[in-house]
Parts: structure tokens; C-alpha cells; sequence
């Protein structure tokens, strides 16, 4: 699964969410969602884990 970097920093700005604070609420290492806002590829569960922290649906996430 690749999400958009993008979307993802833009969704993190709308409710001033650190890569850190987003790491916690999702259960992940600060090292992986700096991995994943570089451009790099997860699983999918790891996509999930960070659309929930969000609360947004996986699929506002995703490149097209």
C-alpha cells in the first residue's frame, strides 16, 4: 500500500498532529511514519493504523 505523502502531511496539518503524537495513537514508531511521509510503501495494516489515528477513511490517504 503506498499513501500519498501528501494527503497524509495535509490530513496530520488539519488537526495539528506531530509525526510523533501520530506514531502513539497509532501504535507505530516515529521511524515508520517518517518512512511512509519519505514515500515509502506499508502494509496495509500499517495504512490502517494510521488512517484510524486520523480518523479518516484509508482511502483519503492513498495515492490515485
Amino acid at each position: 500500500m503506498r499513501i500519498d505523502r501528501y494527503k497524509l502531511t495535509a490530513e496530520m496539518m488539519k488537526i495539528e498532529m506531530t509525526q510523533t503524537k501520530l506514531a502513539e495513537l497509532a501504535g507505530l514508531s516515529r521511524a515508520t511514519i517518517s518512512y511512509i511521509k519519505a514515500g515509502k510503501s506499508c502494509s496495509d495494516e500499517v495504512g490502517h493504523k494510521i488512517a484510524d489515528a486520523l480518523g479518516v477513511k484509508i482511502e483519503t490517504l492513498l495515492e490515485n
